[in-house]
């Protein structure tokens, strides 16, 4: 008999069985990629960030951002912004896009989104984070909740003041990365601060920073208490510590490695699932990058990765891609790496 670690918790009228949440990152969490991570049990993903300036644009790119697919809910569309209208507009808008959930993000230390005091740059200012939070809330009938860091810089840390904030304006989920915005992605995350969140308030706090493996998960619930752990650029190549966490949730038997047919199967099921949604050019070039971060730290990727990278032709991809993954059969290196701060943007 198997004992959850973590018991779940309702978000409006969903139960989160499993509070193992899919972390937002930008130009990475698309529809594909989104339900390759679903494979490995995530209770809850999440969107890519999507601007709600964007939204009033109507731009094309950003409608598919925010497609869902069917057997991908309950999820949640994030939006960010720091104009209340703009804000409540575009959370109208993911509801109408079938959200079960809003996000709304002020977590993203990107500079340009800092620029227009949106992302991480709102913590600055609590009285505008009440207003966006609570006019937001106001606007729609689905569940709202937020993502946060743990202030500005080190010595202007506010997390239980947002915290605080946060819940009295309605937020009934809270995620906090354990990083201040002049962190970027520098450094360990500070659990302990994230502890500090979940002590402040009722709703469920979400953990995330720094979570790579069964044991970091462990540790970070044993810090901080949260009610759940988000696991953001440790997936990317990786998905498989997706399974990792989800046995710690649950207390079931960890993962084995994936054998090389185990793991083309996740790799050619991404590529498909590519060309499916983004058509086959755009899901070159997407490919570049997904099938680079899958080989990372297995024998001869250093080789393969410069040959891959040169090629346009999507079937010789899938040809190239295949010869290689299921070659490692061949070698006794294989070996799961998690890919480190410099290769995506966690939102």
């Amino acid at each position: 008999m198997t004992t959850q670690l973590l018991p779940g918790f309702r978000l409006g009228d969903h139960h989160i069985d499993v509070p193992l949440v899919l972390a937002p990152m930008a130009g990475i969490t698309d529809l594909p990629f989104r339900r390759i991570c679903k494979r490995f049990g995530v209770g809850l993903v999440v969107s890519e960030m999507i601007a709600s300036r964007a939204v009033d644009m109507g731009r094309e790119r950003t409608e598919r951002m925010a497609e869902l697919g069917d057997d991908e809910h309950p999820a949640s569309i994030q939006i960010a912004g720091a104009d209340p209208g703009f804000v409540t507009e575009a959370a109208r808008w993911a509801v109408d896009h079938g959200a079960d959930f809003v996000d709304i993000n002020m977590g993203c230390p990107v500079k340009k989104i800092c620029k227009q005091v949106a992302g991480s740059a709102m913590l600055k200012d609590e009285r505008l984070v009440a207003r966006v939070l609570e006019a937001v809330v106001k606007s729609v009938d689905v569940p709202v909740t937020l993502k946060i860091r743990t202030g500005w810089d080190e010595h202007s840390k506010n997390v239980e003041s947002i915290a605080r904030i946060a819940e009295a304006s309605g937020i009934q989920m809270l995620t906090v990365h354990g990083r201040t915005r002049a962190q970027m992605f520098r450094g360990h995350a500070c659990w302990e601060d994230i502890g500090l969140a979940k002590t402040a308030v009722s709703i469920p706090v979400i953990g995330n920073g720094d979570i790579v493996d069964a044991a970091s998960a462990r540790e970070m619930i044993r810090i901080s208490g949260c009610d759940g752990v988000m696991v953001g650029r440790a997936v990317q190549g990786n998905p498989w510590v997706l399974g990792e966490v989800h046995a710690v949730l649950t207390g079931a038997a960890l993962p084995a490695v994936p054998t090389p047919e185990m793991r083309w199967l996740i790799v050619s099921e991404h590529l498909h699932h590519l060309a499916g949604h983004h058509g086959i050019r755009t899901a070159a070039k997407l490919a570049r990058k997904h099938v680079i971060w899958y080989s990372k730290g297995l024998h001869g990727s250093a080789e393969f990765r410069q040959s891959f990278q040169t090629l346009v032709d999507w079937q010789q991809m899938l040809d190239v891609a295949a010869g290689y993954f299921l070659g490692l059969g061949t070698h006794v290196h294989q070996h799961v790496l998690h890919p480190g701060p410099e290769l995506a943007v966690a939102v």
